[in-house]
């Protein structure tokens, strides 16, 4: 028999890099030596005050169900972390803890948006976005991210896109794939025009700690817009935690009541002890935190560099995250060829830019969250099937 699965199964997307990491996998299996530089994983270890407060949470009995929004400590730790961090007075009513961060999006997008609402997201941009935007049967809103622009939202076309039909508007910032910054006047600017409608605001700012010059800044720091946006962060990238699986948001607290009714339906809540893992996080040394973006940024420079020596590549410097995003138009292979070229006959793993949205066609995605010998030699590997490709034409 057939199986005939529901409809709006025919919406929900996946993650390119997942997909190419199997790939690379099963290359490997066979003796192929591959470079990895397709996924959005930090290389670090967990910074060991971290393990060891799991450990002892374990010990400890940690190991039981907890309120469905977090233990009241990780609550008031999340909140107050977030207080420190976006310069706001958040309360623990206001956060909650759930298995990995894309719950939040998840969560939001259930609890707010209707079939046929709207939702404007990047383009290029985490896929995961535009696939829960057609779950939940809103209508997609790309809004194009362009590289004159240095992959910032152009404020006219946002404008314009909001409509009385847009119910939630995402950003994310700093950005994954193009590692651009939303510059303050950009985000104060689109609070503004975002206030004058009915939309709430998903504010991914997963990446906020890993950001190489200026302050980061958040759209819940605009007055009035606490209100109005749904803060999405976590552990994993930050503190080299994404097997712990363990994303907080700050949101509304009748958002919370929403998403905490959503948990009960579906994880019942987070492992009770990463939420003490978060605490320890939280409010512990941040060293790591500054260490690890230390070398990030070595390996930016490293990787741009050798991007740009790379004939037909262009790359622009990143200001956040651990990604490259590398013009590639000027090869005369399209770039998901290319990338699948680059697996095949030269070990290296990588993602094409469509792999984000059509704003990403023409681009080829980097993740130097590898040490700097290895993206030296994923540098060497690009060239020569460069070099190759050029003389086939």
């Amino acid at each position: 028999m057939k199986t005939e699965f529901a409809e709006r199964m025919n919406g929900l997307g996946t993650e390119t890099a997942f997909e190419v990491l199997a790939a690379a996998r099963r290359l490997e299996a066979k003796g192929r030596n591959i470079v990895h530089l397709e996924i959005g994983e930090p290389d670090f270890e967990t910074p060991v005050h971290i393990t060891e407060a799991a450990i002892r949470a374990l010990h400890d009995g940690y190991t039981h169900y907890t309120p469905a929004p977090g233990l009241p400590e990780a609550r008031f730790a999340v909140a107050d972390y977030v207080s420190r961090t976006r310069g706001i007075k958040a309360t623990p009513e206001q956060a909650i803890l759930v298995p990995g961060s894309k719950n939040i999006l998840l969560f939001a997008a259930l609890a707010l948006v209707n079939p046929g609402d709207e939702v404007i997201f990047p383009d290029p941009g985490y896929p995961i976005y535009e696939s829960v935007a057609r779950f939940v049967g809103a209508t997609p809103r790309p809004i194009r991210l362009r590289e004159e622009n240095d992959f910032r939202i152009d404020l006219d076309e946002f404008r314009a896109l909001l409509s009385p039909r847009t119910r939630l508007v995402i950003l994310n910032s700093p950005h994954n794939p193009c590692g651009s910054i939303l510059e303050r006047e950009d985000v104060e600017a689109i609070a503004q025009a975002v206030l004058k409608t009915d939309a709430y605001v998903l504010s991914d700012e997963i990446y906020s700690r890993i950001q190489y010059q200026g302050t980061h800044y958040s759209i819940l720091s605009v007055p009035g817009m606490q209100e109005r946006t749904i803060l999405m962060d976590g552990l994993s990238k930050a503190y080299a935690m994404t097997g712990w699986r363990l994303g907080f948001g700050v949101m509304p607290p009748e958002l919370v009541e929403k998403m905490s009714k959503l948990m009960i339906n579906s994880s019942s809540c987070a492992a009770a002890f990463t939420q003490m893992a978060t605490i320890a996080a939280l409010t512990g040394p941040q060293n790591s935190v500054t260490e690890m973006v230390a070398e990030f940024r070595a390996r930016r420079d490293l990787i741009v560099r050798e991007l740009n020596q790379t004939h037909g590549v262009s790359c622009r410097m990143p200001r956040g995250a651990f990604y490259a995003f590398a013009n590639v138009t000027a090869i005369h292979e399209e770039a998901k060829h290319l990338s699948t070229r680059l697996l095949e006959e030269g070990g290296v793993a990588c993602l094409p830019g469509t792999a984000f949205g059509e704003g990403g066609r023409g681009f080829l995605r980097f993740s130097y969250a590898n040490n700097q010998e290895k993206i030296l030699e994923g540098m060497r590997r690009l060239r020569e099937v460069v070099a190759r490709v050029e003389l086939a034409v």
